[in-house]
């Protein structure tokens, strides 16, 4: 199911079975939450060699349900695509005061924001969404805390979120599907390693990293990360969730991690910020209403190849959408081929130099506003 091929100090290369194919790691993997990826489309995604998304099953569930889905002979049919599709659980939906009613050692109940009406559901039930939905790989629902939750809150999150973890992986019946769990704990070390170990002992498919990106910052991060590897057995695959700048990715290549998710690219890209490998840049800003060269001259994504910053710069002061599509596409295909350039450093043993040239030249407090 997941094998390590080469690895570069604790950055590691491998490949990841699913039933829709092989995916090389470490990976990236665009937000898809209603099956719809914002102003790209799966021939988009096929062109970019983009192999896998993640979807939100509780939103699925709610809406368009999973009758509908049956009638569309599924996910991977209704929308077209392929590849590898990952399905959370709704644990991130537990942070939304719109969304979250209560949670319980039983379960969770949501609001859904499309009537209104409140869901009971519980890991037994999850996992039979999901087994329906057939994702390639469907995550253990888990309850994720907040940032600014206390110790003793956290504490007893990481007790559920194993509890829950166990139902899961008892109720899981779909064989071709793999089952993920989700590490919680804050950034208390004794959490995050105690969650680690608990999960461990259960021996799921992967194992993912949850809680973060959230206003921890980038310090708290990096040391909450290693917590949490260092008590994962080695030879499962590490997906950190929910995780999308450049530098923190690359950061955590470098500490272990296989897997990655955001919305950070395509959200960005709808507000003007661009990946360069100097650092983002807003191409609103008039410095660059006569610059005549691309996003960034080493990219050969499909903007970069055809159009100029004083181009896009030109759509966005008329007011032309356009601008937004090919932002999205600049942004999606430079953090996939990034992925792809540190794939071949650690195969060439040479990710440490790789990702020190890569963070010395890419520095987000310094550009982000240029």
């Amino acid at each position: 199911m997941f094998k390590t091929i080469s690895e570069s100090g604790s950055a590691r290369y491998g490949r990841l079975k699913t039933q829709h194919g092989t995916i090389e790691t470490p990976f990236f993997m665009p937000v898809a939450t209603k099956m719809g990826l914002k102003l790209l489309n799966s021939q988009d995604l096929k062109d970019i060699g983009i192999k896998a998304v993640i979807s939100n099953a509780l939103i699925l569930y709610l809406n368009p349900g999973l009758e509908f889905l049956k009638k569309a002979k599924g996910i991977h049919n209704f929308v077209n695509y392929n590849g590898i599709i990952f399905t959370d659980s709704g644990g991130f939906q537990m942070i939304s005061d719109n969304l979250l009613v209560s949670i319980n050692e039983e379960a969770v109940r949501f609001r859904s924001p499309f009537n209104r009406q409140i869901h009971k559901i519980t890991p037994e039930k999850d996992i039979r969404i999901q087994n329906e939905l057939n994702s390639d790989v469907a995550m253990c629902l888990d309850y994720m805390p907040r940032f600014e939750n206390n110790y003793e809150s956290i504490k007893e999150s990481i007790k559920i979120t194993f509890e829950w973890a166990k139902r899961c992986k008892a109720s899981h019946e779909n064989k071709k599907q793999l089952l993920f769990c989700i590490n919680q704990g804050g950034t208390y070390k004794e959490l995050r390693e105690k969650s680690a170990s608990l999960l461990s002992s259960l021996d799921f498919d992967g194992y993912a990293i949850g809680g973060l990106g959230i206003g921890e910052g980038h310090d708290l991060l990096k040391r909450t990360v290693d917590m949490a590897v260092k008590k994962m057995p080695k030879y499962r695959p590490k997906y950190l969730m929910g995780i999308g700048t450049l530098n923190d990715i690359i950061e955590s290549i470098g500490r272990g991690i296989d897997i990655f998710d955001s919305c950070y690219a395509t959200r960005h890209a709808r507000h003007e910020m661009a990946f360069t490998y100097k650092g983002e840049i807003r191409l609103g800003k008039v410095k660059y209403e006569e610059d005549f060269n691309p996003i960034d001259k080493n990219c050969r994504c499909f903007t970069c190849k055809h159009y100029t910053k004083a181009y896009i710069h030109y759509l966005i002061k008329i007011n032309e959408l356009s601008w937004k599509r090919l932002m999205t596409l600049h942004n999606v295909y430079f953090i996939n081929n990034l992925l792809k350039e540190a794939r071949t450093a650690i195969k060439e043993d040479n990710f440490k130099s790789f990702k020190n040239n890569f963070l010395k030249d890419y520095n987000v407090k310094k550009t982000s506003l240029q």
